[in-house]
């Protein structure tokens, strides 16, 4: 099974809607959370830091363990990717080698966007922060 981890980044918008930080690969020209597979060793909670810094460009205050998503890879290997809810600190985009854009959309514009494992993080967060009001 392949092993990765991400971050679901968010922010308070305009008018207090929460935001969610997407990135797209030009590669696969989609949009998706800042994801990425764990170098061998490699503590997952780490492997999401480190991967949201490379693909964002933004070091971040991680929050609570999310849902993980579990599916198979477009090569049909199973893969698992633990993800964080997390925050800026400080850092801005730059186009990178596997990541030309990142845009901040509001959480309930996600569903034409991400795909349906990607979504079940995006529920475990909304359900983690209505625990939490």
């Amino acid at each position: 099974m392949i092993q990765g981890a991400g971050g679901l980044v968010w922010r308070t918008g305009a008018g207090g809607a929460v935001e969610v930080l997407l990135v797209h690969r030009p590669d696969r020209d989609d949009w998706s959370l800042p994801k990425g597979k764990c170098r061998p060793r490699e503590a997952a909670l780490r492997c999401a830091v480190r991967e949201v810094l490379e693909e964002t460009g933004l070091r971040c205050r991680t929050g609570a363990e999310l849902p993980t998503a579990r599916y198979l890879d477009r090569k049909g290997r199973s893969k698992q990717v633990r993800f964080w809810e997390m925050q800026r600190r400080s850092g801005s985009f730059h186009v990178n080698r596997e990541v030309d854009e990142v845009r901040w959309l509001p959480i309930d514009e996600l569903d034409d966007v991400l795909t349906d494992h990607e979504l079940a993080v995006v529920a475990g967060f909304q359900r983690l922060r209505h625990a939490v009001a």
